[in-house]
């Protein structure tokens, strides 16, 4: 995995977003084998079929993965139905079951191209390209002219031979992407309208900096390079469990993932306040990838903390990673606007960010979720060693920390996303109940209304990226908590956006998904 997250300099290109997935264009499809398999459907599941791709269309994502299923209870050896379940999972970010979906359509027709093809897509979302080389091999096996399919192969063996020369040239413990770089002597670019940055940061800076972003412009390396400077510096002293205390007087405002959904960011100060040494803020990871203004809103982050540092908190999420970074915009980002050195100062500044933060030993805010041991404590996991981890990988606690999610059922699960798992409303009161809390406060998933109090309120999930991808149509939330320890959760609706689609930057791999 590690030279996996070392790829470099790996092609950029531009794409709709990922919510607006679009296998169809998969030109095998519906053409030629599948209908034939629709005439072996039996009449109510093809109906079923149709009403399900019609809120395919429409967006209705969730909708359409529950007629599927219920198409399937009718006729469950039916390879169309799987694939096209798989590809509504993809759409809502399900990317393990979407490549259960895929397997179970290959293997009921080991000749579906289609559902090679989409699980090839899964592969790639989840930065796993020898896996999904295979599947494009097939895909192209099963369906020789299609050129898309063929396209994307040679893609991702490009991919693969830059993963085999970076495994051969890579060092154990690299330099600093701030090695032998002295910001005190770089120039400020004569034609730099803002405000100046000298050794303490300002809200003057900070203000304008803001104002900037939202016309356009970018900060001077100089500047840039010194915000990531300081703030690695803050928090290379910092636990990887924070706790915050509260005052009488002061409100501590927890927001979900952002998502590089800079405008939105902004109208939450506008209608909840800036930081400041009384409105307190904890920003719940994921502020990068998908949205293309997510260089503004790590700065931003940024800014605010190293001018209230007692005031604004981050945890990390799973999209502050390298492998996530590079398949879903935020490095195309940081190239484009600002250069490479940028990005992997970023990623050091995302290995030094807390996992999670410990509101009046009452509340435990996290991004994903808990844990495949009941008896992890809260001691443990201020242990965790994050600068020696550095990236989740596929195992332990701190991937666990980033990466699960929660279920209806009790126990646990195996993971929707393909990574981590999913764990019960036993699970959430037994490790409340055992490190005397009252709840976990999450984020990590979309959810309709912005926020979700679930497993009788031992979890409780906000998300505040309204509109998500200008495509599903949620609101956003936050969550505002006193000295009292009451939670009020307030909704909101996205604001307009200058004329930049989501996922601007990503990889070229995810185009067509």
């Amino acid at each position: 995995m590690e030279s996996i997250l070392l790829i470099v300099d790996y092609c950029i290109y531009f794409l709709p977003p990922p919510i607006s997935l679009n296998l169809n264009n998969f030109s095998e499809s519906d053409n030629n084998r599948v209908p034939f398999l629709e005439r072996k459907m039996t009449k109510d599941a093809l109906s079923l079929k149709n009403e399900a791709n019609s809120a395919l269309k429409e967006g209705h994502i969730a909708k359409a993965v529950e007629l599927y299923s219920e198409a399937l209870k009718l006729d469950p050896q039916n390879a169309i139905l799987y694939s096209n379940r798989s590809l509504a999972n993809l759409k809502l970010e399900d990317f393990g079951l979407a490549i259960n979906d895929a397997t179970k359509a290959i293997e009921i027709d080991p000749n579906f191209a289609k559902a090679y093809y989409r699980r090839a897509a899964a592969h790639i979302a989840l930065f796993q390209p020898k896996e999904a080389v295979k599947d494009y091999k097939k895909a192209v096996s099963n369906a020789p002219n299609d050129a898309i399919a063929r396209s994307k192969l040679r893609e991702c063996e490009t991919l693969l031979k830059k993963i085999r020369f970076q495994e051969a040239i890579e060092v154990s413990d690299p330099p600093s992407a701030l090695a032998n770089i002295n910001i005190s002597d770089m120039d400020v670019p004569l034609d730099y309208d803002g405000v100046k940055l000298d050794d303490q940061m300002t809200e003057e800076f900070v203000l304008n900096m803001l104002d900037r972003f939202q016309n356009g412009k970018k900060l001077p390396l100089k500047y840039a390079y010194t915000i990531l400077r300081d703030i690695e510096e803050h928090y290379k002293q910092v636990p990887s469990v924070v706790d915050v205390q509260l005052k009488d007087d002061e409100t501590l405002v927890i927001c979900g993932d952002t998502h590089g959904q800079f405008f939105d960011v902004l109208n939450i100060f506008k209608l909840y306040g800036y930081p400041s040494p009384t409105n307190k803020y904890l920003f719940n990871g994921d502020f990068v990838d998908r949205g293309s203004w997510s260089t503004e809103v790590a700065f931003t982050l940024y800014a605010f903390k190293l001018l209230y540092p007692d005031s604004v908190f981050m945890n990390r999420g799973n999209h502050e990673t390298d492998d996530m970074n590079k398949v879903y915009g935020f490095e195309g980002e940081c190239k484009a606007k600002y250069n490479e050195r940028t990005f992997n100062i970023f990623s050091e500044t995302f290995t030094a960010l807390p996992l999670g933060t410990l509101i009046e030993n009452t509340y435990l805010v996290l991004h994903g979720g808990l844990f495949s041991n009941d008896n992890v404590t809260l001691d443990q996991l201020r242990k965790i060693d994050r600068f020696s981890t550095k990236q989740p990988g596929q195992t332990g606690l701190m991937m666990e920390m980033l990466w699960t999610d929660p279920q209806p059922e009790l126990g646990r699960g195996i993971s929707k996303r393909g990574v981590g798992l999913q764990f019960g409303p036993d699970v959430s009161k037994k490790f409340c109940e055992a490190n005397g809390l009252r709840a976990i406060i999450r984020s990590h998933e979309v959810r309709d209304q912005g926020y979700e109090i679930e497993h009788d309120g031992y979890c409780i999930t906000v998300f505040s990226a309204p509109n998500y991808c200008d495509t599903t149509g949620n609101k956003g939330a936050v969550i505002k908590v006193k000295k009292d320890m009451e939670l009020d959760f307030h909704q909101f609706q996205a604001v307009p956006h200058p004329n930049i689609r989501p996922m601007a930057y990503a990889n070229g791999l995810l185009s067509g998904m």
